[in-house]
C-alpha cells in the first residue's frame, strides 16, 4: 500500500470551490480500482494550501487511475482552483 500526497496551492478566494470540487470527486477515487481511501487536509497556517491523500494498492494503481475518465472528471472539478500544478509524490509506511 502506498499513499499519494498532492500538495495543492489554491487561488485565494477559491478555497470553498476547491473543497466542493474535491468532495464531489471523492466517489470517483473510491470507485477506482486499487483505491483504499481519499481525504483532503487544509493547512491551518496557510489556508490556501491543501494536501490530497489517497491510499493506493500500488503506484501502478495510481498511474492507471490517471488514464481514466474519473481522473479527467476530478481535474475538471478542481483544476480551475489551482494556483499552480500540484506537486505529487508517493510514500509508504516504514514504522
Amino acid at each position: 500500500m502506498v499513499t499519494e500526497f498532492a500538495d495543492i496551492l489554491v487561488k485565494p478566494g477559491m478555497e470553498q470551490d476547491f473543497i466542493a470540487g474535491a468532495q464531489k470527486s471523492k466517489p470517483l477515487f473510491l470507485a477506482s480500482k486499487g483505491c483504499h481511501g481519499m481525504s483532503v487536509q487544509r493547512l491551518v497556517e496557510e489556508p490556501t494550501r491543501f494536501v490530497l491523500l489517497v491510499q493506493w494498492e500500488s503506484v501502478a494503481a495510481h498511474e492507471a487511475f490517471r488514464a481514466t475518465e474519473a481522473f479527467t472528471q476530478w481535474r475538471a472539478n478542481v483544476s480551475a482552483c489551482f494556483e499552480k500544478p500540484p506537486q505529487v509524490w508517493h510514500g509508504e509506511v516504514v514504522i
